[in-house]
Parts: C-alpha cells; structure tokens; sequence
C-alpha cells in the first residue's frame, strides 16, 4: 500500500511525498522548497526517486534543481515546466506514470496554467491535483479561459466519488466564507464550513479532501446545477463558473 506523508511547506502549500514500501521508490509531488522535502524524506527514511509536478509555478516546481542535485531523481512534468526546469520526461494528457507497481493517468486540468496536469491513481483512489482544485475553491485562471477550466472541472468530477483529493494549499478556511456567499442555502456546505472553523481553530489542515464532499459543496463544481445557474447565471455551465470565478477573485 501507497504511503502519503504530508507536510506543511512555505506559507500556504503543502507538500507530499508518496512513498511505495515494496520497491522503495519515492515521489515528490510538486517542490515547493526543495530542502524541505530532503529534510521530510530523511526524517522518513526514503530516498526521493522522482519528481511529479503538477504545473510550472516556482511553489510547485521551484525545489525540483535542489532534489536533482541532491538525489538524482527523475522529473517527470508537463512541458511547461521547462520554463523553470529541466524535464526527464514530459507528460500530457492520458499518459501513465509509475512509482513501483503502482499506476498514475495523467489528466489535463488546465485553466489555472496551460499546461496543468493532474496524477490520479485509481486503484489506490487519490489524484493530486495540484492548483486546479481546493477544497471548496479552484486556482485562479492565471493562464486559461473559462471553457477551458470548466472541461478541467468536468474531468474531475468524472472521476469515482470516493477519490481522495490531494491539493496544495491551505485555502479552504478563505474558500468557504467565498462559497458560503456564492451558495447560501446549501445545508452540507454550512456543515462543512463549521467543520472547517473548528478544524483550523485547533491548526489542524483540512487538506486532503474527498471529491463526493466537494460535488455537493464546491461551488466551482457546481456550476452545473440548476440552482446555481439560477443565482448566477450564465448560458451554460462554462459561463456560471466564469462569473463565480470573477466574483472570487473580487470577493
């Protein structure tokens, strides 16, 4: 079984390591702050073997020289990541990594950068999805157009419900106050933000999250829903994201 160690990294991220015990190989998923995660692997006792960046951001692939140098590990990233790195190998949509015996697809979430990708592990039941989703939030659209992000939203929520949902920040406290404005009478969000307060009140992190939570609470990945549509409007589902997007970045 896959071993996740998560750690808290600069001032919002998290960062993650993802440990396979059988062949002793270890994944850095983004590099936030490369001595960090040489400090978090040695304090576990693994060697980090390869990088999985999610995005070209310098707190998400800004540590990637520093492990290289120190392990020799292998970046596997998607091309934009050459803006800041060297790549071993680049990824794009529907091409599968693996750490041991274990498989990752690599899914096109882009609209937060062009190139965004997510590592979703089906038979272990987590993605790590970078920027592209928080919980009860989304990255902002830096790079990509609404459409765009909102077909990046739509392959999330494809994916099985119980899927575990690792995200790199510690945006979720800031994200409900938004979502509770975008989305007033949803009861399971009022639940979930009262979690969220209690649980940020004692430091602990509300990351990772679960996707069948985010379906019924995340207004970003509602904006298919009637109701939403109808509080916000838009032609389309792409349209209602792109005005709650907007008001987010406002709010």
């Amino acid at each position: 079984m896959l071993q996740i160690h998560q750690f808290p990294c600069l001032s919002d991220n998290y960062g993650f390591l993802l440990h396979d015990p059988d062949s002793g190989e270890t994944a850095a998923i983004d590099t936030p702050d490369g001595g960090e995660y040489l400090k978090q692997a040695e304090a576990k006792g693994w060697t980090i073997t390869q990088i999985w960046n999610t995005h070209w951001h310098p707190d998400h692939a800004g540590g990637n020289e520093a492990i290289v140098e120190a392990t020799g590990a292998k970046t596997i990233a998607p091309q934009e990541v050459d803006r800041i790195a060297t790549i071993d190998r680049v990824v794009a949509h529907g091409d599968k990594v693996t750490l041991g015996q274990h498989t990752a697809r690599v899914i096109d979430v882009s609209g937060h950068t062009n190139g965004h990708i997510a590592f979703h592990l089906a038979d272990d039941g987590i993605a790590f999805v970078g920027d592209s989703v928080f919980a009860l939030g989304c990255g902002r659209m830096f790079e990509g157009e609404p459409p765009q992000f909102w077909d990046s939203l739509e392959r999330i929520k494809a994916l099985p419900p119980e899927t575990t949902l690792y995200c790199a920040h510690e945006y979720t406290q800031a994200n409900a106050k938004f979502a509770l404005h975008a989305d007033p009478e949803n009861d399971a969000l009022q639940a979930y933000a009262r979690e969220i307060e209690a649980a940020r009140a004692k430091n602990e992190p509300t990351v990772p999250t679960v996707l069948s939570r985010e379906l019924e609470t995340n207004p970003f990945l509602r904006a298919d829903a009637p109701d939403m549509q109808a509080r916000w409007g838009g032609e389309n589902p792409a349209d209602t994201f792109a005005k709650l997007r907007a008001a987010k970045d406002d709010f």
